[in-house]
Order: structure tokens, then sequence, then C-alpha cells
């Protein structure tokens, strides 16, 4: 009695010293959670490879006097042409931004041809690299030029589009956070049906966010990985879809073991060891998926890995010691008031999977063949997909910034208004200019800053900017200018090495990650054909998903481009959070073939008893991930919609359908080369009472 009294102790004991242990985290990482937005780098320059010219030339241009220069355009433009007083409003203006800021050189003004348009080039040095300055310049320079009376004044160039996108992330944050947890509220008071139990892998999804933003800014501060404020805004949602799906796992089994054991703590011990290797796994899956990026070129892809597996981390600890802990602490009142009672019976339901899996081993030959022509429809949409996407259409809502981009092209249309940076030796700076001015494409050299060895000179090309035309000509100034050790920068050229990195990574990335989730899956699944099986249906659901996209980018949504990076981080989080629900199925498949049921019915019953969780989990992560859509970003918004969409087609047509028809004809083939391959042995006379899993590998 003594020993039970222990071990009574015990179970009572465990939960609460695993909640005192989350609440002495909470405070102790809470002040760097609080930390982890102040860390977010967002300049163009943050995302490139380290190795990209015009990442040298943002290097180099932080050692010239003055550091880093803010530029920026005012373009002061009437239609039926600029008055007298208007030009007069520029020139005042002008003066007053000199007067109240620290200029680099004298402001000139570039009228257009037909003299609707006065342009000023502005320049400053004084914020340097901290971007609250820079931000602070921008506005100060906005609030100073203001037109009136027919008289448009807007300012632009690359400066002001820097402070227009830092205004987007610095909200985006907040809002990613609040949309989601709206979101994923609804969706779990509607799956659990009661006024409570939702609250609970809410909560515990909320701290296990606070300690990935944490664990995001302690591997920025020791490691030096760098945080953007897509890969900031990716982990939010991150944490909060797959933990709740895996919430969704637990407490889905946490249910029926209620009603197995009396005891809520052995009833949840008995969960965990039955689905525990499941969540495990599908963790792993997603977290060596992620882990694949650090073999990108672009840092923003990199730095994406850790961060990424950083959330997912916290989710799974948090939802595999956390919510357990609250759950038995609770009892079984949390489920109310559906509770379930021990050595109750669940209350019989026609399972609308169990009906759609019975209508697909009808005929599972012909519903394979028709989901696989399907899925390759769908995936001959991406022949739509533009290229990629500019600047000035990556934004849903254009800024200021973007307006005054798009008159310059306008009303210059003979040259671009946006230079290019050369950056050349001292000792070859004059070689270097006279090479430019005698580039094809090139309408203007100008030589600027020196210091620290190199000479700064800005280049305008005949070509707007981010066309094929000025393309070449950063093609033909890099080749003209490599043999005087010349680096040729700016926005545009960054763009061009940013998509050179993407299509770089691509080629490295894909491979690791199909490589990484492979082993895993071998090693849950004991069988090369099962792993095999999920692999192609994830890659088969990526390529519909993206087709999708291309029917509805450009045709519906009016976006001009595609963000370079969409096909690499839509194919990582495809895979790796696709293979989820495949593990799901699998193992509880495999569960009920060790048992020794045949191949059909193990299909059937896994499909049966797992399919309304994964239905669940697939619409809520598919909804977390739509949120990302509500953002004014183009390359998220096409990132959240393929993500949401391939991720309901995982859910409702290929677990269901393809996965399930493809067991059923593999039959024992599915485990090849395990044990459970083989059919189990006949039973002899003497042993024939025994139970068939006693036979089965």
């Amino acid at each position: 009695m003594g020993a039970v009294r222990t071990r009574t102790g015990r179970r009572r004991a465990v939960p609460w010293v695993v909640v005192g242990l989350w609440i002495a985290a909470l405070v102790l990482l809470g002040p760097l959670a609080g930390r982890f937005a102040d860390i977010q780098q967002n300049r163009a320059v943050d995302y490139l490879p380290d190795s990209a010219d015009s990442t040298q030339v943002a290097r180099i241009q932080d050692e010239l006097p003055g550091g880093e220069s803010t530029d920026l355009v005012l373009v002061y433009h009437r239609g039926g042409g600029l008055t007298d007083a208007d030009r007069r409003t520029a020139t005042e203006q002008i003066a007053e931004v000199r007067a109240a800021h620290d200029l680099a050189g004298e402001p000139r003004g570039v009228p257009s041809k037909d003299g609707s348009t006065l342009m000023y080039p502005v320049s400053s040095t004084q914020p340097g690299q901290d971007e609250e300055a820079r931000d602070a310049f921008v506005d100060g320079v906005r609030e100073i030029a203001e037109g009136g009376g027919g008289l448009t004044v807007e300012v632009g160039g690359p400066g002001a589009l820097n402070t227009d996108m830092n205004k987007v992330f610095e909200t985006l944050d907040a809002t990613l956070l609040l949309a989601t947890l709206a979101v994923v509220t609804v969706l779990l008071v509607l799956i659990y049906r009661s006024p409570f139990l939702w609250l609970v892998p809410l909560a515990v999804a909320g701290v296990a966010a606070a300690v990935a933003m944490a664990a995001g800014y302690g591997l920025h501060e020791l490691f030096g990985v760098t945080v953007t404020g897509q890969s900031g805004g990716v982990m939010t949602v991150l944490v909060l879809g797959a933990g709740t799906d895996y919430a969704l796992l637990i407490v889905s089994r946490y249910r029926e073991e209620l009603r197995r054991h009396e005891r809520p703590y052995d009833a949840m011990r008995a969960a965990l060891r039955g689905c525990g290797p499941a969540v495990l796994a599908s963790s792993g899956t997603v977290a060596a998926g992620l882990l694949c990026l650090l073999a990108a070129d672009l840092n923003s892809s990199s730095g994406m890995g850790p961060v990424g597996m950083a959330g997912v981390l916290a989710a799974l600890v948090a939802m595999t010691t956390l919510l357990p802990a609250v759950l038995v602490l609770l009892g079984r009142r949390v489920f109310w008031p559906l509770v379930p009672a021990f050595g109750s019976e669940p209350k019989a339901r026609r399972s609308l999977f169990a009906a759609m899996g019975t209508s697909a081993t009808r005929r599972p030959a012909a519903v394979l063949v028709g989901g696989g022509v399907l899925l390759g429809a769908l995936a001959l949409g991406t022949l739509n997909l533009s290229g990629s996407i500019k600047q000035e259409d990556s934004f849903t809502e254009r800024p200021e910034s973007i307006t005054a981009m798009r008159t310059l092209a306008r009303e210059y249309p003979e040259r671009s208004s946006r230079p290019l940076t050369v950056i050349a030796p001292d000792g070859a700076a004059e070689a270097v200019l006279a090479r430019a001015r005698a580039t094809d494409g090139v309408a203007e050299a100008v030589p600027g800053r020196s210091g620290s060895g190199w000479t700064e000179i800005a280049v305008f090309a005949t070509a707007p900017p981010e066309t094929p035309a000025e393309t070449r000509t950063v093609e033909a100034l890099r080749a003209g200018l490599d043999p005087e050790g010349a680096y040729v920068g700016g926005p545009s050229a960054q763009q061009i090495d940013l998509a050179a990195a993407e299509a770089r990574d691509r080629k490295v990335i894909v491979p690791l990650v199909l490589a990484a989730v492979f082993v895993i899956l071998v090693g849950l699944l004991r069988s090369l054909v099962a792993p095999l099986l999920l692999l192609v249906a994830v890659v088969a659901v990526w390529g519909a998903a993206l087709g999708i996209g291309g029917l509805v980018f450009e045709p519906v949504l009016g976006f001009g481009g595609t963000d370079p990076g969409l096909g690499l981080l839509s194919f990582v989080f495809l895979v790796a959070l696709g293979v989820d629900y495949g593990i799901f199925l699998m193992h509880r498949m495999r569960e009920e073939s060790v048992r020794g049921a045949e191949p059909e019915a193990a299909a059937l019953t896994a499909l049966r008893t797992t399919g309304g969780v994964i239905a669940s989990a697939g619409v809520v992560l598919a909804a977390t991930f739509a949120v990302l859509t509500t953002l004014p970003m183009v390359g998220l918004v096409e990132l959240g919609f393929v993500i949401a969409v391939g991720v309901l087609l995982d859910t409702f047509l290929v677990r269901t359908y393809l996965v399930t028809t493809a067991s059923v004809l593999l039959k024992r083939r599915m485990w090849w080369p395990g044990g459970l391959s083989r059919a189990p042995r006949r039973a002899t006379p003497a042993t024939r009472d025994e139970p068939v899993s006693a036979h089965v590998t």
C-alpha cells in the first residue's frame, strides 16, 4: 500500500513539476522573446549571398566617407506641364530639405523632356546603417515635400522603398500573430465543440511561440543567423499551425485512452506512447527539411532554416510536455459537454472517411490513375507562372515609393531613374569610368565618393529598372569591368543576384530535403516502398499547388510576377509538412498490420481512425498559412496561397484516396523489405487459438 501511495503521489506531482518548469522558462525567456522584432533585417542586401557582386558593393559603401548612403528621388509632376510657381515650390522645398538634413552634395533638378516632371536626386549618409534613423530621414523629407493645387510631389528611390518595406514588416509580426490566433481559435471551437478545451492547445501554442522567438533571438546573437521579417512571420505561422496539429493528434488519442483507463495520468501515458512516435517523426521531418536550408546561398533562406526549426522544436516540446501536463491536471471535465467516461464506448456515427475509403477501394486502380492525372493536369499551370516579380510590383497596395518609381519610368523613358552602383579600386577609377560610359545601354556615368581605396560611380542605364534590357546592361558592365577589379551593385543588380542564387539553391536543397525526409521515414516505417510512395505523393502535391498558383496569381489577382524564392520555400514546407499527414496515416496503418490486419482492412481502419484528425489538422494548417494572403507583400501572399492549397490537396485528395488506394494495390509489398511484407505463417493446430499478431514480425 505504501508503494501504491508513492506511485500515486508521483503521478500527481509530475504534471505540477512540468507546469512549474514551463513557468520558470517563460520568466527567463520572455524578455528575449520581446527583442525578436528588433533583430530582423529587411534590406535587400540582407537577403543576398555573401559572394554576390551587389553584396560586395553594399559592404564597401559602408566603408566610404559617411558610410552607407540613403538615396531618395523627389518627383514633382503636373499633368499639363509644370508652372513657374511649381518650380519655385520645388526649389524652396529642396532648400528646406537641405537645411534640415545633412545631404551629400547639392541636389540638381532634372526636367523631363515634355516639361511635366522635375526630379531631384537627394542623398544623405547621416543615417548610416541605423534603420530608425533612415526611416526618420525619409519621413522628414516627406513632411517637407508636399504638393497641392494639381501639383503632385512623391518621394521615391531606394531609401524610400526600404522605409515603406520596413513599415510593412514592423506591423507584420503583431498582425500575423493576432490573425493566426483568431483563425485557430475559431477552428478549434468548431472541432472540439467544447467551451473550454480549445483554450488549452491555444494557450500552449502561444507559449511555444514565445519560446520560439526567444530561441530565434539567441540564434542571431550567438551564431549570427540572419532573421528577416519573412522568416519571422513564417516561424509564427509554423509554430501555431504545426503545434495545433500535434495537439489535435495528442488530444484525439488521449480521448480514446480515457475510455480505457480510469486515471487521466495513465490515459495520457498510453496516448503519448501510441502517437508519440508519429509526432516525433512528423516534427523531425519538418525540422530536417528546414535544416537543409542551411546549404542555401541566400542569407534569407539559410537563416530561415534554423529559425523555422527552432519554431517546430518549440511546438514539439510544448505539445508533448506542457499540453499533457495541463490536460491531466484539468481531468476529464475539460472535455465537457462530451466527457469520455471510463469504460464507455464512443457514440457510433457514420464515418465520412470510412465511406470515402470504402468507395476508393472498390476500384483502386481507377481512383489512383484518375487522381494522378488530375494532379498532373493541375501541375501544367506552372507554365503560366510569369517571371520574377519586380520591386515595383512587390506590394499589393502601392506605397508612395512605388508610385514615384512608376512616374519616373513614364516621364523619363530615355534613362533609368535608379542608378546602378559601380565600386572601383582608386587606381582604376578613371579607366572604369571610361569603360562604363562606353558600355552599350549606359546613358550616363558620374563619379561619387572615394575612400578606403575605393571610388563610387553612379551609372544610369537607358532601359527602365528591372527590365531585360537593363539586365543585359548589368551583365555587360560586369563582364567589361571585372578585369579592373570593379563590382556592380545597386537595387537592380541585387534583384539579378537574388534570382541567380535562388536558382542555384533549388538545385542543391531539393535533393537534400528529399534525402533527409526519406531517411526519417525509413526509420519510422521500416520500409523502403512506403517512404517512396509518400515522397512521390507530396512532390505531386507541390507541383499541383504551384500550378493552381499559376492559374490564379496573374489572371485573377493581377500580380506582375512571382517571388524568386516561391518554388524553393513552398517545396520545403509542402514536402516537410505534407509528409506529416502521411506519417499519421501510415503509422496507424502499420500498427494495424502488426496486429494482424490484412492490408485492405489495415488501410481502411487507419483512414477511419485518423481521417478526422488529419482533416482537422490539415484545415488548421491551411488556414494558418492562408493568413499570409492577407498581408500587403506579394511574395508572402503567393507563399501562403501555394502552401494552403497544397495542404488541402494533400489532406482531402492524396491521403484519403491516392495513398489509401496505393496501399490496397501494393498490399504487403508496401512494407518491403521489412517483416510485414511477408505473409504471416499459418497457425498450426496446437497454436490455432493464438492471436494472429503473435505470428507477425
